[in-house]
């Protein structure tokens, strides 16, 4: 049988980060961390999300890195609670951060994490910031598809998941690896203090489920609520939030590995497969939505 050239394979080509063919990025950027996975390297920064202000051309890299000629004056905080809200400053951070890490006249492939609930707001803003890096593409992945992606989970079947993070918690229902439902509440682990204790965040999360229950006119929240619950986040790893979660919800939660970096380690291997698509060679549109 013949037919048309089958595209050139990567089998026997190893992706690396010195790669200008291949070299791609694996983004999340939370409220209070930014972290990022290159090709060939793995996780290669977990940072606060923060920029500095400062006099001189050198104030920001210097304040982070020890380097340059400026002085830092104050620290801005460029995505709050879900929500990029200064992109230049947001840019700033990933130049500094990532440029360096990346080929000579590289053009990485990028996939970033986006709040289920961030809208197109957030991916046009996202997408305007990672430009600092010259990609070739950027998609965009709900950070619960991320999540679901990163532990193997079987989307073929009604899934949710509780996403705990420091100033924001989300939670999603997904059916075949779409965003079904969401909820969302600007309260995280970042907020608990003597007057917010964690049991108010584990009753926020039981209250978004039991809502997305109600409003369900089919049986997939149901059916997903049987099967259990993915918590990630970093709220996952406090005993005092999801064993009170797991006494109101009386179904079982599973929480994933190394839960405060699986968003982004589900990017990783959603920006894998996709470096091994045949439009990745050159066909792949400069921005998209992985849903």
């Amino acid at each position: 049988m013949t037919g048309a050239p089958a595209p050139r394979t990567t089998a026997a080509h190893r992706p690396g980060p010195l790669c200008r063919r291949c070299c791609g990025i694996a983004l999340d950027l939370g409220s209070a961390r930014t972290r990022a996975w290159i090709t060939g390297s793995g996780v290669v920064v977990d940072v606060p999300t923060v920029t500095c202000t400062g006099t001189g051309a050198g104030s920001e890299a210097g304040a982070r890195f020890g380097t340059g000629t400026g002085t830092a004056t104050g620290a801005l905080y460029p995505v709050r609670r879900g929500a990029i809200v200064d992109t230049p400053g947001c840019a700033r951070m990933l130049r500094h951060l990532l440029a360096d890490r990346l080929p000579r006249l590289g053009h990485p492939l990028i996939v970033v994490t986006a709040p289920a609930l961030g809208g197109l707001a957030y991916r046009t803003q996202a997408r305007i910031a990672v430009d600092a890096l010259r990609p070739r593409g950027v998609l965009t992945v709900p950070s619960a598809r991320a999540v679901a992606v990163a532990t193997g989970a079987d989307m073929s079947r009604p899934l949710l998941v509780a996403d705990i993070g420091a100033h924001l918690t989300e939670v999603v229902l997904l059916h075949e690896g779409a965003v079904t439902d969401a909820r969302r509440t600007a309260l995280g682990t970042g907020d608990l203090d003597g007057t917010t204790p964690p049991e108010r965040l584990s009753e926020a999360v039981a209250v978004m489920l039991t809502a997305m229950l109600r409003q369900d006119r089919t049986s997939l929240t149901a059916d997903a609520l049987a099967r259990g619950v993915l918590l990630a986040g970093g709220g996952a790893l406090r005993p005092e939030i999801t064993g009170r979660l797991a006494g109101l919800l009386h179904t079982p939660l599973f929480v994933v590995p190394a839960p405060h970096t699986a968003a982004v380690r589900g990017a990783a291997r959603l920006l894998q497969v996709a470096h091994t698509h045949p439009s990745a060679s050159g066909g792949l549109p400069p921005a998209a939505d992985l849903h």
